[in-house]
């Protein structure tokens, strides 16, 4: 049968981005255990479209998807992925996003009862022909705050809320990119107190007590975070951006800050 795809267009336009979006499929993403864990994946997947081709093969991302899906995908599967997409669509560059919910096990603090936290996640990457892969890794993490000016201002308690660390992460080519329970861990350090799933009346009273003797401004859990994220420079962390977001108790606006930057 023709194929108009193939054929020749003549307005002399390279498409940068050309493919799927709002894909559903069940994808298996690896854990720091070394088994995986199924989860929904939401995607988009694209490659780059030379200015004298009509179209790219739509289809052709759907087969390349529905391959993958049935193994563990990690960062060394995405620039597998991404390396069949220049192969099979004969593209200079290839783009997939991937978004998913992943669980990270939780122990309640005092009763030690065990839980799920569901977490927001990403995975990026970005392949040219002939070059290594550039991938980002991207979590949001709940987390308790409870604000420092209540605290000294007030007789007896303090306001507190939960908010979003947003955290973005792209590490050296050359370097295997953080866990994402590692990663977890690392931001919830960096507020009031952490966000359980299940909490009995001890564990209730432990996280409030907690929070209360650990006071911190959505300014100073920014702060705190850019500095644990420094810290991983010698590991190969190259690029981090962040933002938090305090969902406020006394007002009806959220309390922001971010920031982003590039480890030399």
């Amino acid at each position: 049968m023709i194929d108009v795809q193939n054929s020749t267009d003549n307005r002399g336009i390279e498409i940068q981005k050309v493919g799927v979006k709002e894909v559903r499929l069940p994808f298996q993403i690896k854990t720091k255990e070394g088994d995986y864990q199924h989860v929904l994946a939401n995607i988009c997947f694209t490659v780059s479209l030379p200015m004298e081709y009509k179209g790219t093969h739509m289809s052709r991302f759907q087969e390349i998807l529905h391959k993958w899906s049935q193994h563990p995908v990690a960062e060394n599967e995405m620039e597998a992925i991404l390396g069949d997409a220049l192969e099979i669509l004969e593209a200079e560059s290839a783009n997939l996003h991937i978004d998913f919910t992943y669980f990270v096990k939780r122990k309640a603090p005092v009763s030690g009862r065990e839980s799920l936290l569901d977490v927001e996640c990403f995975f990026e990457g970005n392949k040219k022909h002939g070059e290594r892969m550039e991938f980002t890794l991207g979590v949001k993490v709940p987390y308790t705050s409870l604000c420092p000016c209540s605290k000294e201002i007030s007789e007896y308690g303090a306001h507190n809320q939960r908010g979003i660390i947003s955290t973005e992460l792209r590490y050296a080519r050359d370097k295997e990119c953080i866990f994402i329970e590692d990663l977890v861990e690392l931001m919830e350090k960096q507020a009031s107190c952490q966000v359980y799933p299940l909490l009995k009346r001890e564990d209730e009273k432990y996280v409030t007590e907690k929070a209360y003797e650990n006071p911190k401004f959505v300014e100073d859990i920014l702060r705190d975070s850019v500095l644990a994220l420094r810290s991983l420079k010698d590991n190969g962390l190259q690029w981090f951006s962040l933002e938090c977001e305090n969902f406020e108790s006394i007002h009806n606006h959220s309390a922001y800050a971010a920031h982003e930057e590039t480890l030399g």
